[in-house]
């Protein structure tokens, strides 16, 4: 934790040398058919082995914060390898986020999630997508029944963590223009399939585009903006006070996430390419998975970051956001390195 907290509290104050966090998608495979999403519909080859993982790991052993992402992750039967990879060379690393569409079979995933735990990471949150209550949820996602394997998932990981203090668990709900103005009712529905649910119990994201992640630029999502901001107002007003500072940061993003919604505009200085950066399952090197800017691909610069980090396509991305010109968004992949590097004007 001291380590993760340093670097973010060296962001406040100057440029980093290194990321200390990674967003990684190891696979572009699932089984999902989203309507918010077209990552479903590529048909992935040459994605990065095991092997060139962790030369990559070994190369740049010096992350704090991992976030896996897909495709699904827990369709890659190494997950728990490349796992391992990364906290057998980056020692500092504290916290590794995973996100799941419940699809796999749950004794995999939880198998899987139980390895990880014994590796002594800090912290490690799994976070089940469900974007609403039965039918809603499964016409969203475009998969009948995944509604059921997602509660039964979520309940699953939840005695994990009964077992192993280092395991969290939370549900993923992304607001988009067909669950739009839904929260509360989908909540109230969700406790009596859960009867302990609490409103800390959900990570929220609003639906947005990205030509190089979620391959949806076409998608206007066509968001209801009063319909959106009570989801997110309900949301935000419900959730405990917590001086655990993974509630603090959440509770800033969802609160920031309200001002996007209002302004159109990020509320924060985007901290990629400095805090982060985002690697695709082919290695291309992106500032984040919402813009479309590729830096490098660590298969021509031997997997070492350190030799593209100031490329000038780096220190070119680096002046567009620092004149404001990147592109607009506020996803929690990036968000939480944002308000981590300006903590001294958000909790000062």
């Amino acid at each position: 934790m001291l380590g993760l907290t340093y670097e973010a509290f060296k962001s406040n104050i100057t440029h980093l040398n290194k990321p200390y966090k990674l967003n990684f998608a190891i696979t572009m495979k699932c089984q999902s058919r989203c309507l918010t999403c077209n990552i479903w519909q590529l048909k992935p080859e040459n994605e990065l082995t095991l092997e060139e993982i962790g030369k990559f790991a070994q190369k740049n052993n010096f992350f704090r914060w991992i976030g896996i992402t897909g495709g699904e992750p827990f369709l890659r039967n190494d997950i728990v390898e490349i796992v391992r990879a990364f906290k057998e060379n980056s020692k500092g690393l504290f916290l590794l986020t995973i996100p799941t569409n419940s699809l796999c079979r749950e004794e995999k995933i939880l198998e899987s999630v139980r390895e990880m735990a014994k590796m002594k990471i800090p912290k490690i949150v799994i976070t089940v997508s469900l974007d609403g209550h039965k039918e809603m949820h499964d016409k969203i996602r475009g998969v009948p029944g995944n509604y059921e394997k997602a509660i039964s998932v979520f309940r699953a990981l939840k005695k994990v963590s009964k077992e192993y203090r280092n395991i969290s668990t939370v549900f993923g709900y992304t607001i988009s223009g067909m669950n739009n103005g839904n929260f509360m009712e989908n909540y109230k529905k969700l406790k009596v399939d859960v009867p302990d649910l609490e409103f800390n119990d959900f990570h929220i994201n609003l639906a947005q585009t990205s030509s190089n992640y979620y391959r949806n630029e076409g998608n206007t999502m066509d968001f209801n903006r009063e319909a959106v901001l009570k989801d997110l107002n309900d949301a935000y007003s419900g959730r405990s006070l917590s001086l655990n500072p993974m509630e603090l940061v959440e509770a800033s993003f969802l609160k920031n996430l309200i001002k996007f919604v209002e302004t159109s505009k990020a509320p924060i200085k985007c901290r990629s390419l400095d805090s982060s950066l985002f690697l695709d399952n082919w290695g291309n090197v992106y500032p984040s998975i919402m813009w479309d800017y590729k830096i490098t691909n660590i298969r021509e610069i031997d997997y070492d970051l350190s030799k593209a980090w100031n490329n000038e396509k780096a220190l070119e991305a680096r002046r567009i956001i620092r004149n404001g010109n990147d592109p607009q968004h506020w996803t929690s992949c990036e968000a939480y390195q944002s308000i981590l590097g300006s903590a001294y004007k958000i909790f000062g």
